[in-house]
């Protein structure tokens, strides 16, 4: 092994933050990283979930926190420094599905809460976070975009808008923060099992008149691999942009989606 190599960082004692982490891709990405010796905190909404986290995972630790709320964030990024004594990595997963249907039938508030959790969430916890990181000496920032933030998505405006700023967000960090050794990339997951994924299809489904299966089938219509991924695909990629072999990776958006070729 060379000296260069042996310098790079793994994945074990990272202390990470995984925001909305007690469901979904969250928790996949946790369990991922928990297994590979990470430092693990996560934050989410539902105190239910994060209780049942912390009875899972008794060396991890778990917070009460909005990504939309300045103050929440603030608290959250407070008690990464006094439980974990700093961080080496923010993984911005939290977000919302945001309504469906179009343009002049969405509720401007319901666009504003679609906005204000998947993108200005993501800035609030790198705009905390990214202190502590430099003071580590570096580390990675993965946000969470989305297919939606390559391709144009037709009554999903507000969700898909937040997914492509996303990406410009991504660009700026990375390159931003490069000089400080900290790598800035996002992930765009496809269709991913779970129940987020069938509300979605449902309520597709019901506003063309279409039976569940019929929709479902023309989603998967658009993959070229004609399957979902999995949450712990997406755990897996990031994984991998956190430990030693994504050492050099910075600036990108990664597609974990089976080729989705449009929506």
């Amino acid at each position: 092994m060379s000296d260069q190599t042996a310098k790079r960082p793994g994945l074990n004692g990272q202390r990470v933050l995984i925001t909305a982490g007690a469901s979904g891709i969250g928790l996949a990405v946790a369990e991922r990283l928990i297994s590979d010796g990470a430092q693990v905190l996560i934050c989410d909404v539902d105190d239910n979930r994060l209780s049942e986290f912390a009875v899972s995972f008794p060396t991890a630790h778990a917070f009460r926190a909005d990504v939309s709320d300045t103050d929440s964030v603030r608290n959250l990024l407070n008690f990464a420094q006094d439980r974990l004594g700093g961080l080496d990595a923010l993984i911005n997963n939290a977000g919302i599905a945001g309504p469906t249907g179009g343009v002049e039938d969405i509720d401007p508030d319901e666009w504003r809460r679609c906005i204000e959790i998947c993108l200005t969430g993501q800035f609030l916890c790198a705009h905390f976070a990214v202190p502590l990181i430099k003071a580590a000496g570096g580390g990675s920032i993965v946000n969470m975009s989305s297919a939606a933030g390559k391709h144009g998505y037709a009554f999903r405006t507000p969700y898909s808008s937040a997914k492509f700023g996303v990406i410009g967000f991504t660009q700026s960090l990375a390159k931003e923060l490069g000089p400080d050794n900290i790598r800035v990339n996002a992930i765009l997951p496809g269709i991913v099992e779970g129940p987020r994924m069938e509300g979605v299809i449902r309520d597709r489904a019901e506003q063309v008149g279409v039976p569940y299966p019929e929709m479902e089938a023309e989603y998967l219509q658009k993959i070229s691999l004609k399957r979902m991924v999995t949450a712990q695909d997406v755990a897996g990629a990031i994984a991998y942009l956190l430990g030693a072999d994504g050492y050099n990776i910075s600036g990108q958006s990664i597609a974990v989606d089976g080729n989705v070729e449009t929506l």
